[in-house]
């Protein structure tokens, strides 16, 4: 019989790997259960669900960031799973994902293509490629016109934030989409959008057209959404952000907690913190910044329950939404969660 010695390394190796043995439970939950066993970055996949579900079981309002290209990678039915059954309370996204998502509600498509092919042939053709994923540019100029009839409906007296402007664009795309997407499950259940970077995006394309060709000039109100996004992180009781990829959305949702403090408002830091990145924190980008580094601003609270995914979102977001979706869908029904009211300026109300 071996006899194990106690020495200095004891305290440190008290629980094993558990390698992932094959059987015959088929669920994303239950395998996820199993990954929590391992390591690297499967362990903190599984960690990551688990801080997901401690947010809704701890009736903390929920705010989720997404960058990059998930739409056009097909992200876009998760996400508006995720707005439908209440397990995000607040969107903020780049006009790219939203202006993808309208494109797709108006009945087109994104394509599956190759990052090898050749890009002059491709634009001689009016197609546009983003990386392995092609769109006809033809649809995304009528998606443009499009973005200039809707505006010519609205009164241009006044500025817009893009909170406002994403919930009306939602109630005109609900009267004609056959399925919902992003932009339409979010008016429906009264989720808030902001978009704090839309002018890199067709969706400014569109309003830039309107405005050259038929002089309609319309604007947006951006620090509306800064004041409306620290109220509500300041009127919840607890507040977690989830993140994938990074960009504009992650830094709009961290700033938040800075606003919120600087207006003497109820700062305490985000409580939960979920990132899904590819970006190492080394280069100094927002996108790969941790989360540590954001308690020296405030924005992430002192003993908050964190974890940083290195993975490609078309990889997580998949598990992880189905996963919550097999065993945390209850914890999502019956959280208590803000009730907005999306007027020109957002109420929030608390139960």
């Amino acid at each position: 019989m071996m006899v194990i010695r106690k020495t200095k390394s004891t305290k440190f190796l008290t629980t094993p790997t558990r390698p992932i043995q094959i059987d015959r439970d088929r669920s994303v939950a239950g395998l996820l259960d199993k990954m929590e066993g391992i390591s690297f970055q499967g362990r903190n996949l599984a960690l990551a669900r688990n801080i997901w579900k401690k947010m809704l079981a701890d009736h903390a309002t929920i705010l989720m960031g997404l960058a990059g290209w998930a739409v056009p990678a097909g992200m876009r039915r998760l996400v508006a799973y995720l707005i439908k059954n209440r397990f995000i309370d607040v969107l903020v996204t780049t006009g790219t994902n939203l202006f993808h998502d309208l494109h797709e509600t108006l009945g087109r498509y994104h394509y599956i293509g190759s990052p090898n092919l050749d890009d002059a042939e491709l634009q001689e053709a009016l197609v546009d490629r983003m990386y392995d994923t092609l769109a006809s540019e033809v649809e995304f100029r009528e998606a443009d016109e499009w973005i200039g009839n809707f505006i010519a409906q609205l009164d241009l007296s006044r500025p817009y934030s893009t909170r406002e402007f994403f919930y009306l664009l939602g109630r005109e795309l609900a009267e004609i989409a056959t399925e919902d997407g992003i932009l339409t499950s979010a008016y429906k259940a009264k989720v808030p959008i902001f978009c704090p970077a839309v002018a890199d995006s067709s969706i400014a394309v569109g309003l830039a057209v309107s405005r050259v060709e038929r002089k309609t000039v319309f604007q947006f109100d951006i620090v509306q959404d800064v004041v409306e996004i620290a109220q509500i992180v300041s009127r919840a009781p607890k507040t977690g952000i989830i993140c994938f990829d990074g960009g504009s959305p992650k830094q709009f949702l961290e700033q938040a907690e800075t606003t919120a403090a600087m207006l003497k408002a109820n700062a305490r830091g985000h409580h939960y913190a979920i990132q899904v990145i590819t970006d190492p924190p080394y280069f100094g980008t927002v996108s790969g910044s941790t989360f540590e580094e954001a308690q020296s601003w405030g924005a992430i609270a002192k003993g908050a329950q964190t974890v940083t995914v290195y993975c490609d979102t078309t990889i997580a977001m998949p598990l992880l939404v189905t996963a919550l979706a097999q065993s945390a869908i209850r914890e999502a029904k019956v959280r208590r969660r803000p009730a907005f009211v999306m007027g020109r300026e957002l109420r929030v109300n608390y139960p």
